[in-house]
């Protein structure tokens, strides 16, 4: 890649040797120490590349061997500046294009941040912005030690910062200390609540940590009937009670159950065919003005609009206020189509067993299925029921029991 760029500096042509002995001619540049590249038989003839520098040696060599030198073709910047040299206007723009790079590049145009894990890039990007550290500030006042030393200082968990310039972008580098961070929780009163039955079904499991069960694996239960209670009787040694102690029940409790599924879909539907007529145009948006060049108006009956934007950006983080785009209008007409008989059933089974998938998926067991499919002429529908094994518990808060104290007769001490 340097050779290549050396010799494009340089410049260098394409040449072709002409004569009765160009092997005489190689050796005598390979003794002269004129380096030749690219060397390919051409006929009876060689062609090759030379440096500009090796080329202007060649004449007492051409001399003796009593060949001919053709140029093919050149290459390199001498001949590009030879070729438009008047063109004045085109390298003041060049120079100009330089300096503006060479000025854009004692800039900082991208902040990058790595190892952050508890904090988004924006949460330090605004803290650096209250520093005075932001995108588009010159690389000569960015002071690296600072910038570590006050991340160091106000965020806590910070250990290790690292800032450094490479090239027109800012790297910062943090470790987090992941082990000294808990989570702040909120100390509140718990509810006191008994769990009760969902819906209907039958109890198959029933796994307590909390609370007094009040129904056993086998039993029938309805909806709103009380599973565990979250009042705890307290009994004395004549089996009487003394007290309640209440808390909130927590349990696992499975029960069977029937579900019913239906589902039916028309035989004919609308088809949205496009017609291929189309229009484009493309934008240009800032906050309060859209320049648009092409389509202005939907002049389509039924029409579909697809926009892709994208706003400018400057490295990763620092965005212009300006956006761009392209919108595409493509018409489209409905036309009336029929479902065929398979397509019908495949539909409803798909569907049927994204149902069956979406239940699984939140821990309901399927033990039986019982649905079938029935094509009538308007449509067709997928009916039956499901036998299902799931959590089936909702809370609801417990009643508060007051106990009346007995009454000592008098004359009993």
């Amino acid at each position: 890649m340097l050779l290549s760029l050396i010799r494009y500096i340089k410049g260098y042509l394409r040449i072709r040797i002409i004569g009765y002995s160009p092997e005489r001619f190689l050796n005598l540049c390979s003794h002269h120490h004129i380096y030749l590249w690219g060397l390919e038989p051409c006929g009876h003839h060689y062609e090759m590349y030379i440096s500009v520098t090796g080329f202007r040696k060649l004449k007492p060599i051409i001399k003796k061997t009593k060949t001919k030198v053709v140029i093919l073709k050149r290459y390199g910047l001498p001949f590009f500046l030879h070729k438009y040299r008047k063109r004045k206007v085109f390298f003041a723009g060049a120079a100009g294009c330089a300096v503006f790079i060479y000025i854009m590049s004692s800039f900082v145009w991208n902040i990058h941040i790595e190892g952050n894990y508890t904090r988004t890039d924006e949460t330090i990007l605004e803290y650096l912005e209250t520093t005075k550290v932001r995108h588009g500030m010159r690389k000569s006042k960015i002071q690296c030690a600072r910038i570590v030393k006050d991340l160091r200082k106000h965020f806590d968990d910070i250990i290790w910062a690292s800032a450094s310039v490479e090239g027109t972008r800012l790297i910062i580098r943090v470790k987090e200390n992941t082990d000294t961070i808990t989570e702040k929780t909120v100390s509140k009163e718990e509810k006191v609540t008994d769990l009760i039955a969902s819906e209907d079904g039958e109890v198959v499991e029933i796994i307590t940590r909390s609370g007094v069960p009040a129904v056993e694996v086998g039993d029938k239960v309805k909806k709103g009937d009380l599973l565990v209670s979250g009042r705890v009787e307290i009994l004395n040694d004549a089996k009487e009670v003394t007290e309640y102690r209440y808390q909130a029940a927590d349990a696992d409790v499975y029960i069977k159950t029937e579900e019913n599924y239906n589902e039916s879909i028309p035989v004919y539907y609308n088809k949205k065919v496009y017609t291929g007529e189309k229009k484009e145009s493309v934008f240009l948006q800032t906050r309060n003005r859209l320049l648009e060049a092409g389509f202005s108006k939907n002049k389509y009956e039924y029409a579909e609009i697809f926009t892709s934007e994208e706003q400018l950006k400057l490295g990763e983080h620092f965005y212009f206020p300006i956006s761009y785009g392209r919108r595409t209008i493509k018409e489209y007409k409905f036309k009336k189509e029929k479902r065929k008989e398979k397509e019908v059933q495949e539909i409803l089974s798909k569907n049927f067993h994204v149902f069956c998938r979406d239940l699984e998926k939140k821990g309901v067991e399927i033990i039986r299925k019982n649905v079938k499919i029935y094509n009538e002429s308007q449509s067709a529908k997928a009916s039956g029921s499901l036998t299902l094994i799931k959590k089936a518990e909702k809370r609801r808060e417990t009643e508060m029991i007051q106990i009346e104290e007995k009454k000592i007769p008098e004359g009993v001490n």
